[in-house]
């Protein structure tokens, strides 16, 4: 699973960059429009991303930040709901504004997502309100320490520890008040020795 990547923007595509790493190798990632406005070619770029594994493609996505990857994930478990449509329904504003609507019922708003129709997005009230009522993006802080966070659980996780085990944690950490300002391998350190 291909989760971070970080490179140079080589090529802006319709819908994706074309990140080059420090190896050489070109990666194609999709984006969504607004996502790809603020990149600029040879830029140097970090991204999260999701790595969807079909019979005819390898289709790699990317984020800002690991919330977002998180929330394009959380869309997918909706019956119906693919990488596509998940793109789609980021692209309709703020990850905010989008749990807003689910929360709030909002299927009008919804549908105005490409790909996405009228019973899709009664699914995607139906199956996501209450998950949407206690999923918090950036709950563990401020959204430069959330990041941070993010990425020692993810981390933890690559190491084999369950992501329960690696929130609960992170959130003892991040609870106790010394984590603010401090790198990801610091307060990885201190997750280790406290687990």
């Amino acid at each position: 699973m291909i989760s971070f990547l970080r490179g140079q923007v080589r090529e802006k595509l319709k819908h994706a960059l074309v990140i080059e790493t420090a190896g050489g190798v070109g990666y194609e990632v999709h984006m969504t429009a607004i996502q790809l406005g603020s990149y600029t070619t040879l830029q140097e770029v970090a991204l999260h991303t999701y790595l969807k594994v079909s019979d005819s493609a390898l289709d790699l996505y990317g984020f800002g930040t690991a919330n977002e990857r998180e929330f394009f994930t959380l869309l997918m478990t909706v019956s119906g709901v693919g990488p596509k449509t998940a793109m789609n329904i980021l692209a309709l504003g703020s990850i905010d504004k989008i749990q807003g609507a689910i929360g709030r019922g909002d299927v009008k708003y919804l549908t105005g997502v490409s790909g996405l129709g009228k019973k899709t997005a009664e699914r995607l009230v139906v199956e996501l309100k209450g998950k949407i009522e206690n999923y918090e993006i950036g709950k563990l802080g401020a959204s430069g320490e959330s990041d941070v966070l993010s990425e020692v659980i993810e981390a933890l996780v690559g190491m084999g520890y369950t992501r329960e085990q690696a929130k609960e944690a992170v959130e003892s950490i991040a609870t106790d008040g010394n984590a603010e300002g401090q790198t990801t391998e610091q307060i990885l350190r201190r997750t280790l020795q406290r687990i």
